[in-house]
């Protein structure tokens, strides 16, 4: 009994830290985003502004991007900076047909603001 609870102990701790190792492969190297946003050329959502005009129109483009049936989960939580009219899209999304989409759709809903897409096509 207790060599059987012995055994069942190390076969779970190698499961354990097999899953542990997997992770560490996949995980992500976020240093030169990380640098990127820190240095003050790119917008970040801290940069949204609070004018009606802005936040109506960051609005109409979530409300797009929700709407759409055809873009994944990803593609519909990229962050949408509007500052002083000018849009700025940015985040992962699965494909270049996405980011197309996302830019289309948020030229439609922007009615006319500046769109700066900076999406990443990741997967």
């Amino acid at each position: 009994m207790k060599r059987s609870l012995l055994v069942l102990a190390c076969l779970s701790a190698l499961s354990v830290a097999a899953f542990g190792a997997d992770d560490k492969k996949t995980n992500a190297d976020n240093t030169a985003t990380n640098e990127r946003d820190r240095s003050g050329e790119t917008q970040t959502s801290g940069d949204q502004a609070n004018s009606s005009s802005d936040l109506k129109i960051t609005q109409a483009i979530r409300q797009a991007l929700m709407k759409d049936g055809d873009l994944s989960m990803t593609a519909k939580n990229i962050k949408i900076v509007t500052a002083n009219g000018q849009v700025t899209l940015r985040g992962p999304v699965k494909n270049a047909q996405e980011k197309s989409k996302i830019d289309q759709l948020a030229r439609s809903a922007a009615n006319g603001a500046k769109i700066e897409n900076q999406l990443d096509v990741k997967y």
